[in-house]
């Protein structure tokens, strides 16, 4: 509950000294305006309600309310809280108080036709919070998860999360998170107002719109592109249709920021007209192409582009471009230039990794300074394609993951590389864009690889990797997301880890046009598996159920609150283009599991309160749990939700999703 501290353990402060230039009509009388002492009957840990009177007829005030700050004197220059209507008579509450703090508080009011008018100052400090307190005074996010009544473009100040495809996050050096991401919207919203549509945030659940980072598409991209079709023998794109893909952005630490960003010519190669079946003849597609912007201010969403930096490239000879016609296992492109990732590892070299469908991912090394790989700068780079039956694809970089092997058509794209700990982490994306999108992870000790899934296999050449990291999902009282890969993952520089993706509702919902085409962006929590330094199971990231709230994490989840019902579903990759259900799991007081499922009824439980790890079937399966918000509830409450990896007895690796239900009942 609330701790509400009387008005009487207050200390006022009356300004006695000169008004400054600033406060010539302090405590004066401007048409006829006085303003009262200001009052605080109610202080908590992080809000204050303020109280003051006006005298003074109402048509002459043009605005009124409270100024504050950390400092004496607060004035229109600091935190304004204005108070509308037409009542002389103020209340209003200031929340998002730092606790333990004190603030100094004047209202104001200012006539049409003079200065302000300020109350004398009051002062009060915040009471600092136990974690109890900070959890009963939880209010989850409220928005809908179904934004089409303000899909427009006029309403994208209200968009928040909505409208979010391929998310790539940082946090940059103002304590904001930026958010930029592939050119998506409900209804087209974004058509004729540019590309890699920005947002930022301070607590990961509210986000404010800032619009396009590119207006269009860098007029390198065309000249690059026909440099090569004229080598080619090949006719100039004279109508390129331009797609705009998947950024990734990175605080480079020296006040610099970089964006790689992906521009696709859907074009065909042999005729050069844009992809639609009339303009159809048998070639592939046209190539991809990743360039580079720089900012040193993110929050002014003005980037400066660098220029082209790879792009898509082939081991076959420069004609040899034809045989599509639902031969993509025999693809002409090696490595897709779209989707790239970026790291700096521990010896300060510099990564691009990148890859999407055909032969894989690629990690190529760029240089520090400019960002663009030395091979490929110069008079005469390297060609894109084999000459004369050179080989010249590793100009382009080294394959580091597929999925399939010998198929250059193959599920996979969406690389994001981080490194923790003795790990490089490379998360990959399975599927279509479609019911059946999730995601997998792979770890190496080197950014180039090898890399390898928990099962200690490499993935180099073609492997379906597991673990499930995320996968479509429905748990009771909703339809569920699809869609939910092709991630970010980012930390806040305090070893608290994220993942950021797009979800996307499911088909034919009732009552939602084109319900698919919804794509809310996602924020996740990640924990981190904990054993032994060479167990299998040591050191993997596993991803939260339910979406980010901001639940305060303070208070110990106990072992009494485990107790009672909880949704759990297994995510494998036997998914059969479905979205996992959840069946229902009771812990017992008994420390036993109750289930209508065999495998789990009368399967034992424990817990380790340090750690918030949950034990099944004597320990072989652990539960990793973390405070989060229920978001199928109604309304919307903080919960416990967990997430972990077993092996089960056939040796197929299997993820469990946990969430605690009794509290909605």
């Amino acid at each position: 509950m609330k701790n509400i501290l009387n008005i009487l353990s207050f200390v006022c402060m009356f300004s006695c000294g000169a008004c400054s230039d600033d406060d010539k009509a302090l405590g004066g009388n401007t048409d006829g305006i006085t303003v009262g002492n200001v009052t605080v009957p109610d202080v908590t840990y992080y809000s204050a309600k303020l109280k003051v009177e006006i005298e003074g007829s109402s048509t002459s005030i043009l605005k009124k309310g409270f100024c504050y700050s950390t400092v004496p004197t607060p004035d229109l220059r600091d935190n304004l809280l204005e108070v509308q209507g037409e009542s002389t008579a103020l209340e209003s509450e200031l929340t998002g108080l730092e606790e333990q703090t004190t603030y100094y508080v004047r209202a104001f009011a200012t006539a049409y036709s003079g200065e302000p008018v300020y109350s004398e100052e009051a002062s009060f400090t915040t009471q600092g919070s136990t974690a109890a307190d900070k959890l009963a005074d939880y209010v989850a996010p409220d928005y809908d998860d179904d934004y089409t009544n303000i899909s427009s473009w006029t309403q994208r100040s209200r968009w928040n999360l909505a409208n979010v495809h391929d998310p790539t996050v940082m946090k940059a050096g103002d304590g904001y998170y930026y958010m930029y991401q592939t050119d998506a919207s409900y209804g087209n919203a974004h058509a004729a107002h540019g590309h890699f549509h920005a947002r930022r945030s301070k607590d990961l659940v509210n986000w404010e719109y800032m619009g396009a980072t590119m207006n269009a598409a860098p007029s390198w991209v065309l000249e690059k592109l026909n440099a090569y079709r004229e080598q080619m023998g090949l006719d100039p794109v004279t109508q390129p249709q331009y797609g705009f893909w998947a950024p990734v952005v990175r605080n480079m630490g020296n006040g610099v920021y970089r964006m790689y960003y992906s521009i696709v010519i859907d074009n065909f190669i042999a005729n050069g007209r844009p992809s639609v079946e009339a303009n159809k003849d048998g070639s592939w597609g046209e190539r991809a192409f990743i360039g580079l912007m720089e900012t040193r201010d993110p929050a002014s969403n003005v980037w400066e582009d660098k220029g082209m930096v790879v792009c898509s490239s082939s081991d076959k000879v420069m004609d040899d471009y034809w045989g599509n016609n639902g031969n993509y296992q025999n693809a002409y492109f090696y490595f897709n230039a779209i989707d790239p990732t970026y790291i700096v590892d521990t010896a300060g070299t510099h990564w691009l990794i990148y890859g999407s469908w055909h032969s894989g991912i690629a990690a190529v090394k760029v240089n520090p300074e400019t960002g663009k790989v030395d091979a490929l700068e110069g008079a005469n780079p390297p060609a894109p394609w084999a000459l004369s039956g050179q080989y010249t694809v590793n100009n382009y970089g080294k394959r580091i993951a597929s999925r399939a092997p010998n198929n250059r058509w193959q599920g996979s794209e969406g690389p994001e590389i981080v490194k923790r700990g003795d790990y490089y982490y490379l998360f990959l994306a399975y599927g279509a864009l479609d019911v059946e999108y999730n995601t997998r992870v792979v770890r190496s000790e080197n950014p180039d690889g090898p890399y390898k899934d928990i099962t200690g296999t490499e993935v180099t050449n073609g492997k379906e990797a597991y673990p499930v990291v995320t996968h479509p999902y429905k748990f009771d009282n909703s339809y569920g997301w699809v869609g939910i890969s092709h991630c970010a993952i980012f930390d806040d520089g305090q070893d608290n880890w994220f993942y950021s993706s797009q979800g996307r509702l499911p088909k034919d919902i009732p009552g939602i046009n084109s319900s698919n085409a919804v794509m809310m962006g996602h924020v996740r929590s990640i924990r981190w598996t904990m054993g032994e330094k060479n167990d299998a199971m040591n050191d993997w990231p596993v991803v939260m159920p339910e979406r980010y709230g901001n639940v305060p994490q303070d208070l110990t989840i106990s072992e009494e609150e485990l107790i009672g019902d909880w949704e759990f579903m297994q995510l494998d990759g036997n998914h059969n283009g479905q979205q996992f259900t959840s069946l229902t799991l009771t812990l017992g007081a008994n420390h036993k599991l109750t289930t209508s499922t065999g495998f789990w009824k009368n399967m034992s439980w424990t817990y380790d309160a340090s750690q918030q790890v949950l034990s099944l079937n004597d320990g072989n399966i652990r539960i990793y749990l973390q405070r989060e918000v229920d978001w199928e509830a109604t309304p919307r409450i903080a919960t416990v939700v967990g997430a972990g990896y077993y092996k089960d007895s056939s040796g197929n690796w299997k993820t469990n999703w946990m969430k605690l239900s009794k509290l909605r009942k």
